[in-house]
């Protein structure tokens, strides 16, 4: 009787200890409640979680979702995450879900063709916006243009006459710039491989970026903004061939330039600073100062938006060949860039010499965080496509991972070893690949905070690497003047 007792006494503490059932509310990252708050069963999965949070919200396809309690992410149940006898049951818990792109971006794990052309390094490369074309620009002065379906040389473009620095792609996919050390820009027409209008020569000095107007501002795409190491950022009308605007301010080189969607233009310099602009007659709106060092690059938090334009490669890969009309075209890019961008408060994030971070908002002067943990210089920084995430590459051979909206430290991948030049994200916001001097690609994944794919191959270092806006393929190049696709 005694021993029944005893028992049932340790059945009772046990039933008091961990309570089974939890009154929880799920909120979106942004703050919006899915619903009032019900109670969850302790033991409750995130595939449960899944279904109760689309059943919520109504939506008609089901989303894949990530769910956070504080800062842990709940992989497989709710009582695994929480520690049950230290949480107050008596408190509505905040679980916290992400939605996650629907479609998955298979991670690249073989070298498809290896593309050699060029006589020099290669420099830049990029995809176009739609994932059709790839342009690659080397210090043999050319820029050629790669047929992705045969994966084969298509044209070789030349009119440089010297190193081709950096390659850019309307909006439209329609037509590509190109800008060399002798600070000439040339427009290419890529179904041609002929040059378009005249030969845009203005800047004393090389050219370090070039950035296109916004599609859903200008669906004609004539407009570029050009920045080089003569302090200067011009904008010029490329169908007249004609600058439009000297924009001069900074007293260094400036290393980089964002044409932004909500009609001002971002500039970094080597003068630690960095700028924006009124597109429209370049007057300056803000100086964001900070940097101890020359500022390298900036990422824009609309930059994946803007660069597809009105496509929605993943989506789009069957609609690719109906032809739609500019207007309907422009308002898709509008939508898109609203999506991502509300209420045109667009955030950016500068990378530079002085092995630090800042993240920005454009409506305000101060920095909103100043991202430290690289022990070296900072080379590159890139937003996720679904803009919740930051990653920088440096030259302490490592990459880092960021969250967007504060700036916060995630997670350190390690693997390269020498420094990370550049780097790219996938589509579905759940892979980076990194291009490093030590002649290797690594693919890492978001999720599992640890090196997906190892990409070796190349015979030297890799200067430029991009990840198709499709998410179906990856191309690398650099000082082995071979360019690499990737595939899965």
């Amino acid at each position: 009787m005694l021993a029944k007792k005893q028992k049932m006494g340790d059945q009772t503490e046990q039933m008091l200890s961990t309570p089974h059932t939890l009154q929880a509310r799920l909120i979106s990252d942004t703050g919006e409640e899915a619903g009032p708050p019900i109670d969850l069963p302790s033991g409750i999965t995130t595939q449960q979680l899944g279904l109760i949070c689309n059943a919520l919200l109504k939506n008609e396809e089901a989303t894949p979702y990530l769910f956070f309690v504080g800062d842990d992410e709940i992989k497989k149940s709710l009582e695994e995450t929480l520690d049950l006898s230290t949480v107050d049951t008596e408190n509505v818990i905040d679980i916290v879900y992400q939605p996650q792109a629907v479609f998955k971006v298979r991670p690249v794990t073989r070298c498809t063709s290896s593309m050699p052309g060029h006589a020099e390094a290669i420099v830049s490369l990029h995809f176009s916006p739609n994932g059709a074309h790839l342009a690659s620009g080397s210090g043999d002065t050319t820029v050629r243009l790669w047929d992705l379906n045969t994966e084969t040389p298509h044209y070789t473009c030349s009119g440089h006459k010297q190193w081709v620095l950096c390659v850019a792609w309307a909006p439209d996919g329609k037509r590509l710039a190109s800008a060399c050390k002798a600070g000439k820009i040339i427009i290419w027409d890529p179904e041609t491989g002929q040059q378009v209008g005249r030969t845009l020569s203005g800047h004393k000095k090389h050219i370090n970026c070039l950035s296109w107007e916004p599609y859903h501002q200008n669906p004609e795409c004539r407009k570029l903004a050009s920045v080089s190491s003569d302090g200067d950022c011009r904008i010029w009308d490329t169908k007249l061939g004609q600058c439009l605007l000297n924009i001069a301010g900074h007293t260094n080189a400036v290393t980089a330039v964002r044409w932004g969607g909500a009609g001002l233009i971002y500039t970094s310099s080597k003068d630690r600073t960095i700028k924006m602009w009124r597109a429209d007659d370049g007057v300056l709106c803000r100086t964001f100062t900070g940097h101890a060092h020359w500022v390298n690059n900036i990422a824009l938090s609309t930059d994946y938006v803007l660069r597809t334009g009105p496509f929605q490669p993943v989506k789009d890969r069957q609609m690719a060949q109906i032809k739609q009309d500019a207007e309907e075209l422009r308002a898709a890019a509008l939508k898109r860039y609203q999506a991502v961008c509300p209420d045109d408060v667009e955030s950016l994030v500068s990378c530079s010499d002085d092995n630090t971070l800042y993240l920005w908002r454009n409506n305000q002067n101060k920095c909103v965080e100043r991202m430290t943990g690289h022990q070296n210089v900072v080379n590159d920084v890139k937003y996720s496509p679904d803009v919740k995430l930051i990653a920088s590459a440096s030259f302490d051979k490592s990459v880092r991972l960021w969250r967007a909206h504060d700036g916060q430290f995630i997670a350190t991948f390690r693997g390269h070893v020498q420094a990370v030049y550049t780097l790219a994200w996938s589509a579905d916001s759940r892979l980076i690949v990194s291009g490093s001097k030590d002649s290797t690609l690594k693919v890492w994944s978001v999720q599992s905070k640890k090196l997906a794919q190892e990409l070796p191959g190349h015979a030297d270092e890799v200067f430029g690497v991009d990840w198709a806006p499709d998410g179906s393929r990856v191309a690398s190049g650099g000082k082995d003047k071979v360019i690499k696709l990737w595939a899965h």
